[in-house]
């Protein structure tokens, strides 16, 4: 690792991420571009790809129809944070995981 090394969006684990939220929404593709107002539906499937990333426009207005933060969605290339123990990650992966729940069933 180089000293200019710095971490970026790391675009499958953010699609997947995009891909599990429209799940638990019960939103499909066109209805991600109509409620973006977007002319092409193949926007959303690129985002669905991998291949881009939503605009921040467009992250914002996804963050607020999914009622999650702009951090749930967007998922980077942390590789330089310290990993912790196998233990203490997976205790933090299902506090997280509890938490997306419990805000996604008061939005409903």
């Amino acid at each position: 690792m180089s000293d200019n090394y710095y971490p970026v969006i790391d675009k499958e684990s953010t699609a997947n991420m995009l891909k599990a939220l429209m799940i638990c929404r019960k939103l499909k593709p066109t209805d991600i571009q109509e409620y973006l107002g977007l002319s092409c539906v193949q926007t959303v499937y690129r985002w669905m790809e991998g291949v881009n990333i939503p605009s921040t426009d467009h992250l914002y207005a996804l963050c607020n129809l999914f009622g999650v933060r702009l951090d749930d969605i967007l998922k980077g290339t942390n590789t330089h944070i310290k990993k912790k123990p196998d233990n203490e990650l997976l205790f933090y992966q299902k506090l997280r995981l509890a938490s997306f729940y419990l805000r996604l069933n008061n939005k409903q």
